[in-house]
């Protein structure tokens, strides 16, 4: 009893001393100093640099253990359910922070600045997904949605949809935003045919079609930019 009280002790007063240093200079801890005091938000009883040192060995970096698949941390000793659950918040946590200032009805005024919103939701994911960002005449965001979320390389989409959500959005332009998961944002023969019938389809409406962005972690590609609208 005295050893694990000791011990109690000894990472109890570890883990004040990362915090003061993290109020002091954050930008000087390393990353599993920072990881270790995340992960006491879900362990709160035991030492938990062990735990991130081996997190951060085995996915490389800060990022890689955030997006790893929940079931890949259940594997280590002394993860479980609460740590997955605690990563999971933070992955829909990061998208939410960079998307705030454009849902504060800041203008989506180019492609970077859609690609910005988007990568951090899109970038990295294994499978496909397609959103729309229905926008006003000043182009400010309206709201910003999940049309698809398709399989790898497939996310198949109805353009009827789309309309009639801009529609009851009162929306006066839409924008479309997707990824590619194998990291080449170039369009596919299929993206542009997407890109032609949404154009048509909005057009009978009155409906702007701003831009079909397509985005993954590092790269974007914009049709308006290159001359497809």
């Amino acid at each position: 009893m005295e050893q694990h009280e000791r011990h109690l002790h000894h990472y109890q007063g570890h883990r004040k001393r990362l915090r003061a240093r993290l109020t002091d200079a954050p930008e000087k801890l390393q990353d599993y100093e920072i990881l270790e005091l995340l992960l006491g938000y879900a362990i709160l009883r035991r030492d938990t640099k062990p735990i991130a040192k081996e997190l951060l060995a085995r996915f490389k970096s800060l990022r890689g253990v955030i997006e790893a698949p929940p079931e890949r941390y259940l594997d280590i000793p002394g993860l479980g359910e609460g740590v997955a659950g605690l990563m999971a918040l933070l992955r829909e946590f990061t998208p939410r922070y960079v998307e705030s200032r454009v849902r504060k009805r800041e203008e989506l005024c180019s492609p970077e600045a859609v690609a910005a919103m988007a990568r951090e939701r899109l970038g990295r994911l294994a499978h496909e997904e397609i959103w729309v960002a229905y926008v006003d005449n000043s182009q400010r965001l309206v709201a910003w949605e999940r049309a698809v979320r398709g399989t790898y390389g497939t996310a198949p989409i109805n353009a009827r949809d789309i309309v009639e959500r801009g529609l009851l959005l009162k929306a006066t332009g839409v924008i479309l935003v997707h990824n590619h998961p194998g990291g080449n944002a170039q369009p596919s023969g299929a993206d542009a045919n997407l890109t032609r019938q949404l154009e048509m389809s909005t057009r009978t409406v009155g409906i702007r079609f701003v831009d079909h962005v397509i985005v993954t972690d590092d790269a974007c590609y914009s049709m308006m930019s290159e001359g497809f609208i």
